[in-house]
């Protein structure tokens, strides 16, 4: 039986990372270690100065031994694999995260730095993303299947796949498409604007983002924008 670690990077009370375990539960054997709360956009960080609090967590599943954890998804992947858990995992799911996590998005997000580290520790490494309007349809109708042909699939080291789910409904979704290369664009055209003035005569900002509307032939990005599932393998540029 497979042996399947699942990390997200919203929370252990995410109920993306919930709708995970049900399905990959059909799987192998389960275990969760997840943050204690959200950790988006944290990329691939670990905590080498300080400790790491990790506890037990009742998510309700018979059978899922689950663990909350104080730090990042990184660290997760990490010290679940190499302290709780007994054994090392086959594969390593992440997600699914509230958001997409596509083209040059991918080097901010936890749920891939999550996916990338356990990748670097030799465990097939899955990352699971969709929109975040809240629209589940595309996802709950194709992730099963897509695990289903994907969970054995050995990649090279440090490559992990990424899937992305458009929140559309599931009447609008025009199907799969397969071998989807990470854009050198961008979801989102940011910005920064100040919200207040501080008295120290500081400025306090916030992000102001823009949804992209255009980009290449055949990338993530792409598909998603018009209404597709994106599968592809994105290969850590450090290595």
């Amino acid at each position: 039986m497979r042996r399947i670690l699942i990390t997200n990077d919203d929370g252990i009370e995410s109920p993306g990372l919930m709708r995970l375990i049900n399905v990959a539960k059909e799987f192998g054997e389960i275990w969760v270690v997840a943050p204690d709360g959200q950790r988006s956009a944290c990329s691939h960080s670990i905590t080498v100065h300080g400790t790491i609090d990790i506890y037990p967590h009742d998510l309700g599943i018979e059978g899922v031994r689950a663990f909350s954890c104080s730090t990042t998804p990184g660290d997760c992947v990490r010290a679940g694999s190499l302290g709780v858990m007994p054994y090392k995992p086959d594969v390593v799911l992440s997600g699914i995260n509230n958001g997409f996590n596509a083209a040059t998005d991918i080097q901010y997000s936890g749920t891939c730095g999550a996916a990338f580290e356990a990748a670097f520790q030799g465990y097939q490494a899955i990352a699971v993303s969709e929109g975040a309007k809240g629209i589940h349809e595309v996802t709950d109708h194709y992730l099963r299947d897509i695990l289903a042909d994907i969970i054995d699939k050995k990649l090279s080291f440090g490559q992990i796949w990424n899937l992305n789910f458009p929140d559309c409904p599931l009447s609008e979704c025009k199907g799969v498409l397969w071998d989807r290369f990470a854009s050198r664009g961008k979801f989102f055209d940011d910005t920064y604007k100040v919200v207040e003035e501080l008295p120290d005569g500081g400025k306090r900002y916030v992000i102001n983002g823009r949804e992209v509307r255009e980009t290449e032939e055949g990338s993530d990005l792409k598909a998603l924008l018009n209404k597709y599932v994106s599968i592809g393998i994105v290969n850590n540029v450090a290595l």
